[in-house]
């Protein structure tokens, strides 16, 4: 089984290399890495490049944005099964992807998994845990979602159902999700450890003013799939990540 995994960069110097290194270090070997960067200006471009062919594919070009260079990555990817993978994040140890297949092997659409947030400038030092928990059907009516990073997918499953929205700023990857489990109710799997290490500073949490944007995308979110959320879905999405900051 070959798994696409897909960075999207732009100006990412400062941390792309423990990214490429991450998934390079990977013991599972059918692994296609591709990075879709949106024609960076500082030295993004040339540490892509120093790593020659060990990248599978490599694309750098102007975008409309963070979820149209994750469209560019899923219609390029060949695998069997597609992950995303931040350009400021990397995962957690060399069997991440060998426990990702492990788990498609048992006939599921989707798996996700555990993330920590870490220091922006200390990625040793551990900020803040989200333990995902067991998906239960309804489980996006109370707030729920699981963190995108850790969210792998069959390709079959984008060619289904569609890929990333671009009526949407910072929320089409909830929006996907929503989409994906609770509207078209895939078969999901949960793989309970921590398999992504994300550097802090999210834009949608980055502020109140922020938070607000972001809830109101939430909402849209649910129109444009013609489902109803509960009235207390807005509020306890954002309070669902309180208890993440007592599960270091």
């Amino acid at each position: 089984m070959k798994a696409s995994i897909i960075t999207v960069s732009f100006n990412s110097e400062k941390t792309i290399i423990d990214t490429i290194q991450s998934v390079l270090s990977q013991d599972y070997k059918d692994i296609e890495y591709i990075i879709i960067d949106g024609l960076s200006k500082d030295n993004t471009i040339n540490i892509v490049n120093s790593f020659g062919d060990k990248i599978s594919k490599f694309v750098s070009e102007k975008d409309k944005g963070l979820y149209d260079a994750m469209n560019k990555g899923i219609d390029l990817a060949t695998g069997e099964v597609i992950g995303f993978l931040n350009s400021d994040d990397f995962y957690a140890n060399g069997q991440v992807i060998s426990k990702i297949v492990k788990t498609f092997q048992k006939e599921t659409d989707a798996v996700y998994a555990d993330l920590v947030y870490v220091a922006a400038q200390d990625k040793l030092k551990i900020t803040r845990t989200w333990k995902s928990g067991t998906y239960v059907s309804g489980s996006f009516l109370k707030g729920w979602m699981p963190p995108h990073p850790t969210f792998f997918v069959r390709k079959s499953i984008y060619q289904q159902y569609g890929k990333f929205t671009d009526k949407l700023r910072s929320a089409a990857d909830y929006e996907l999700m929503l989409r994906f489990i609770h509207k078209h109710k895939i078969n999901l799997a949960y793989l309970p450890e921590v398999i992504v290490h994300m550097r802090a500073g999210g834009t949608s949490n980055a502020s109140l003013k922020n938070r607000i944007k972001a809830n109101r995308e939430d909402k849209l979110a649910w129109k444009m799939n013609d489902l109803k959320p509960s009235p207390l879905t807005f509020i306890r999405k954002p309070f669902s990540k309180i208890t993440q900051f007592f599960k270091k």
